[in-house]
């Protein structure tokens, strides 16, 4: 759509999401103990803060672009195990982790910040780790362009990204009448996850996706100049990460458990549940063309789905039938 006529796509965003967010409501959050913490913190703030709930915080004063930022924390015995990677892996995925928030935004990197908490012990890792993050750095054109350093219990490294973006994909723009699309395909991070903790070793395509995803950010700028509305990154699991779509736009999604491409090997089911893959899963009122998108990223683009009105919900459906997702990631539970 955007490629035919931008200002009809242009409006029609607007009309979905105001362009000065400034004052808007923040975006509602879906159940557990994490959004339960954040929904404290937003009232305990009050007015000292703004329309919370996407993958990043969107400032629109700048003009024709709005400036994209976003804080990302990878943290050891958390989110990886030493034994599991090595440093140079766990510095690029942290930051990779992180450049994924603005891929689910639609923007285009400016650069990072890097803050590391690092512990006596992995001080002489320093070098190895900062190669990981610069690899990261110059994959996704988003300089390091500062940060801090200081002592810590544990390995933590933070990483706040920041890019730009015209067309702005909110989680509160999917509308009834929408396709859902998912990029690429989903399970084999799960599929390393589930080797890793028993004592095994994944396969060496699953273990690629777990240790170095690929943040996607071109084809984010692709899906928000060519007719995609809102999104997500598939951290948490496809199934936890759509009911944040659902719950910020308000809507019923419904998704056809067949028709979404899997790792080979994993089960569709628990597939669903397979987080850290950081796909993006986005919704849009036309068809998008995923031939051409394929033909540009030599990434599938599947449609798996459509919205509907009701209650917010994510309904999965497997030959006909209602299925339940296995619960995604609960960072409090």
């Amino acid at each position: 759509m955007s490629t035919d006529d931008p200002f009809r796509r242009r409006r029609a965003i607007e009309m979905r999401t105001p362009r000065d967010t400034r004052f808007q409501p923040h975006t509602a959050l879906g159940e557990g103990a994490e959004f339960d913490a954040i929904r404290r913190m937003i009232e305990r703030w009050g007015p000292a803060a703004r329309r919370i709930g996407d993958d990043a915080a969107v400032i629109t004063t700048l003009g024709e672009r709005s400036l994209i930022a976003s804080t990302d924390t990878s943290v050891e015995n958390v989110h990886f195990k030493r034994e599991w990677l090595t440093p140079a892996e766990i510095g690029y995925r942290a930051a990779a982790s992180a450049l994924s928030d603005l891929a689910a935004m639609g923007a285009k990197p400016l650069g990072m910040l890097v803050a590391m908490g690092i512990p006596e012990g992995w001080r002489r890792h320093l070098d190895p780790l900062s190669d990981g993050i610069g690899e990261a750095a110059m994959t996704a054109d988003a300089p390091v362009l500062g940060g801090d350093m200081s002592r810590s219990s544990e390995l933590t490294l933070t990483i706040t990204v920041l890019g730009t973006a015209r067309d702005v994909l909110y989680r509160t723009s999917a509308r009834p009448g929408d396709s859902v699309y998912l990029t690429g395909n989903i399970g084999a991070s799960g599929a390393a996850l589930s080797a890793f903790r028993s004592g095994g070793q994944p396969s060496p395509l699953s273990r690629a996706k777990f240790v170095r995803p690929v943040p996607r950010i071109r084809e984010g700028v692709w899906l928000a100049e060519n007719g995609a509305v809102s999104a997500i990154d598939v951290s948490d699991g496809l199934a936890a990460d759509l009911r944040h779509i659902a719950c910020a736009s308000r809507v019923v999604i419904n998704v056809d458990v067949g028709t979404i491409p899997v790792f080979e090997g994993v089960d569709s089911i628990h597939a669903l549940a397979s987080g850290e893959e950081y796909e993006i899963a986005c919704t849009s009122p036309t068809d998008l063309d995923v031939e051409a998108f394929e033909r540009r990223f030599n990434v599938p683009l599947t449609r798996i789905g459509s919205v509907t009105r009701g209650e917010p919900d994510v309904v999965f459906t497997q030959n006909g039938s209602v299925v339940e997702p296995p619960a995604g990631y609960l960072h409090f539970e």
